[in-house]
């Protein structure tokens, strides 16, 4: 195997940790206590994340001059990253949590492809999307199993824009880690992402983020869901082509899966286990080694 296969092998497996972290999120939100805010919860998650991130740029001299960074750009990815959170929250509001996810999880890898093809020229290729197919239908089953679904056109929409959000975003970073380490831009992008959410820390009641376990649950989102998470994101992302990315991430709603029922004691349908099964298929077909045709021409002469 050459560099560049490995170098894509860690990609790939950088981008599913990250995803799984993710997973945690709904679990780790579960043992928030009664009346916590979800926008302020990802307020908060941002404003932790950033903070963590920030002092080890700083740190490692990463940061570089100002006029070193495109703002543009940044305020750009700061603002998909903020527009997901705020879509993909009102959207299982309006519309519930099945039909939210799989819109927004579902509309994710799509528009990572399109968006990848029509500005950087990636074409993705069969194997992911057969990948892409299996995964999606999976997450439709973990979403669908046991649910009641609740079907609002507002909330449809905002479901899309989370999609759209997320894969406009990953598009967006990895633009910005050709000419800035990983380390350098997820701090800055994340950290101005918490000042465009900030103002809803003063509007919204934040009472119950007094309680120790109310700090314990935003400490755990901001520093392992958002810090580290995005730390191994931005080193997969940098070898790994956009859709690829996005399609991977889709390991986030299997990792909760598991979660729900090892942690929370979730019952779980055949539906769902069936969908975990497609899920973690899709994602083990893009996570295999390509083996590449001018490898098998020189083993076989040899």
């Amino acid at each position: 195997m050459n560099n560049n296969e490995n170098s894509k092998g860690v990609g790939v497996w950088c981008v599913l940790a990250a995803a799984m972290l993710w997973g945690t999120t709904g679990t780790a939100q579960a043992f928030a206590p009664v009346g916590f805010d979800s926008q302020v919860i990802g307020a908060l998650r941002l404003l932790v994340g950033g903070a963590a991130l920030l002092p080890i740029a700083i740190a490692r001299r990463e940061l570089g001059r100002w006029s070193d960074w495109r703002w543009s750009v940044v305020l750009l990815a700061a603002l998909f990253t903020a527009s997901y959170q705020l879509c993909f929250f009102a959207a299982v509001a309006r519309t519930g949590v099945a039909v939210g996810t799989i819109v927004g999880i579902g509309s994710a890898p799509i528009a990572g492809g399109l968006l990848g093809f029509l500005f950087r020229g990636e074409r993705p290729g069969r194997r992911w999307g057969l990948a892409t197919v299996l995964a999606i239908s999976g997450c439709a089953l973990l979403s669908l199993s046991g649910a009641e679904i609740s079907v609002d056109p507002l909330g449809l929409l905002l479901a899309i824009g989370a999609g759209i959000s997320y894969a406009a975003y990953t598009l967006v970073i990895k633009g910005l880690l050709e000419t800035h380490s990983p380390n350098a831009v997820m701090a800055v992008v994340v950290c101005v992402g918490a000042l465009i959410l900030s103002p809803m820390l003063l509007k919204c009641d934040i009472g119950w983020l007094v309680q120790p376990r109310s700090i314990l649950v935003v400490l755990h989102l901001g520093l392992a869901t958002m810090a580290l998470s995005y730390w191994f994101f931005a080193r997969g992302l940098k070898v790994v082509p956009v859709a690829t990315a996005v399609t991977l991430s889709l390991a986030e709603p299997m990792t909760a899966a598991l979660l729900g029922i090892a942690v929370l004691g979730e019952a779980i349908t055949l539906h769902g286990f069936v969908g975990m099964g497609l899920v973690f298929g899709g994602l083990l077909l893009l996570a295999m080694p390509v083996h590449s045709r001018n490898r098998t021409v020189r083993e076989t002469s040899g």
